[in-house]
């Protein structure tokens, strides 16, 4: 809507040009409530003042003198100015426009020659990737979609949690309970297992927790056996973590995870001392933040380096590796006041873009409404999910469309963006309750049921034969003109979506989409009908969208279903 939207701002402008400029004008415009006031609408309180007359009056002299021939209407309502877009015109430019670009359609431009570094997903080795990591991964692929789709250059990096004292209570775990065979056997079930069981243990004798600090301490002193064992650990859970991300069509510019910085901090915390920033709280290292904010931690008493400092050096590296014109966290909301102290500390240190950093957080996935726990073996595994979700479209297939070719490809298709759009609907800041039931649905605000919507779309074009390259006459009735509605807010809504760093966004347009189409596909003939080459070119326009919406989101869009 938005040329439209210029287009009556500049019909206004020439009527009003002595009292509002064009940009104000188009600042003011709005979105009638009642579909029957117009697709666009002008308030006209603003030039009472100035025109020392009634908004009433003067909406009705102005909707006399503004003839556009993109509008078939222009009308006073009370204080409006009210557009009714002419549907014929407007619908013949939308569909040229999204055959003409194809999967360009919805581009923008703004970010061109810029970089953005996302800092997504990020679990800990040695332990199950749940469905509490699907969202960093899943919202921060997606943002990183929009941004390439913004022009911008997306570098994904996955910030493996490699290091810190859990792993020498894993490694003590190892030694007292495991077994090389077990491990190798089923790595990641085992180590879980062993790291569960440790935390078990502790509750019972606290003394435990000692000696994981031992073992961690030997690691970062660079014990032969312990870094051996690490290095195993860290191993065949990347082997593990790369089947899940192959599944979800995930990929990473850097795995550098928390330990590829070990070697980085000590430059970090000299930095802060030769600028005056380190100040002894306790025997501990710290950046005073004033009274808004906490201190920063740097070093703990016993000379042991901190998340902050890790995430400083990180930060460092990446502005001297990549020249980010931003940076942006996708980790949960619970780091808020984290991401706050790293900035205000870059800020001291005098790096202005530190102001270029941003949180992205997001909510937890939770199960019976209780946060998901991996200590207390709470969680769900995504693996299995996915094997279970990808299982059952297959069934369905098998069931409903048994001739189907690929049916495995397009079942693992179906199922992982069954899970993806789950999460993806709904705004990142609320919590999201785990159910495969919800997830499986083929029917309602779903991955599947889009995805079904875009093989319909394919569908036809397969039995008419041919898919248009353009569109020889536009359309007028109420269910073409929802669809071309839908059609033409895509562009807007993939920059809110960037802007607003909220994937749901795109998740409501493309359901407004599918929505309007099969409307549009029950109540008219298509095939053999009196307009089926314009028709076909909007189905074709619907199935170019669809797909490329959810491509954005990360979700595949099966021909067939």
């Amino acid at each position: 809507m938005k040329t439209y939207k210029e287009y009556f701002a500049e019909s206004l402008h020439r009527y009003f040009s002595e009292h509002l400029s064009v940009e104000k004008i188009t600042e003011l415009i709005e979105k009638p409530k009642q579909e029957a006031h117009g697709d666009l609408a002008f308030p006209c309180f603003v030039l009472a003042k100035a025109l020392k007359t009634a908004p009433q009056k003067i909406a009705a002299e102005a909707a006399e003198h503004i003839r556009d021939v993109h509008f078939s209407m222009v009308e006073a309502n009370g204080p409006y100015i009210n557009a009714f877009i002419n549907r014929e015109i407007a619908s013949k430019a939308v569909i040229e426009d999204v055959l003409k670009q194809k999967q360009h359609y919805g581009d923008h431009h703004f970010g061109d020659g810029k970089t953005i570094t996302f800092d997504l997903s990020s679990p800990n080795i040695a332990k199950p990737f749940s469905m509490g990591h699907l969202r960093s991964t899943v919202i921060g692929n997606a943002i990183a979609n929009l941004s390439e789709k913004c022009g911008y250059k997306a570098v994904r990096i996955n910030y493996i949690g490699d290091w810190g004292t859990q792993f020498g209570k894993l490694i003590y775990a190892y030694i007292k309970w495991g077994s090389e065979e077990a491990v190798q056997r089923d790595p990641i079930p085992e180590l879980f297992r062993l790291y569960t069981k440790f935390h078990e243990e502790a509750e019972r004798d606290p003394s435990l927790d000692d000696e994981g600090r031992l073992w961690f301490k030997r690691l970062e002193d660079g014990d032969p056996e312990a870094t051996r064992i690490w290095e195993w650990f860290r191993t065949v859970s990347l082997e593990a973590f790369n089947k899940i991300y192959d599944l979800l069509n995930v990929r990473f510019d850097s795995m550098n995870g928390e330990a590829f910085y070990n070697d980085k901090m000590d430059a970090v915390v000299e930095e802060l001392e030769e600028k005056g920033l380190l100040v002894e709280s306790e025997g501990a290292l710290v950046v005073e933040l004033g009274d808004d904010l906490p201190p920063c931690l740097i070093k703990k008493k016993d000379g042991a380096t901190l998340y902050a400092t890790r995430d400083l050096a990180s930060a460092l590296y990446r502005k001297r590796e990549y020249d980010f014109f931003e940076s942006l966290y996708v980790v949960g909301n619970e780091q808020s006041l984290h991401f706050k102290q790293i900035k205000e500390v870059l800020k001291k240190m005098g790096y202005d873009w530190a102001d270029r950093i941003e949180h992205v957080p997001f909510g937890m996935i939770l199960k019976d409404g209780k946060k998901m726990s991996t200590r207390k073996g709470r969680v769900v595994l995504l693996e299995k999910v996915l094997q279970e979700i990808i299982a059952l479209a297959e069934s369905n297939i098998l069931e409903k469309n048994p001739d189907l070719k690929n049916k495995e490809e397009v079942a693992r298709q179906v199922g992982v963006g069954a899970v993806i759009y789950h999460d993806l609907k709904h705004y990142r800041m609320n919590d999201v309750e785990f159910s495969m039931e919800d997830m499986l649905k083929f029917e309602g605000n779903t991955g599947p049921y889009l995805q079904y919507t875009h093989a319909r779309a394919c569908s036809i074009l397969r039995k008419a034969g041919r898919a248009p390259e353009r569109v020889t006459a536009g359309f007028v009735d109420d269910a073409s003109w929802a669809v071309i509605t839908a059609l033409s807010a895509f562009p807007e809504d993939i920059r809110t979506a960037f802007l607003e760093r909220n994937p749901a966004q795109v998740s409501k347009s493309l359901f407004r989409l599918a929505q309007a189409f099969n409307q549009f596909y029950a109540q008219s003939r298509i095939l053999g009908s009196e307009n089926e080459e314009s028709k076909l070119a909007l189905v074709r326009a619907v199935a170019i969208v669809i797909k490329e919406g959810l491509r954005l989101l990360g979700i595949k869009a099966p021909d067939e279903m």
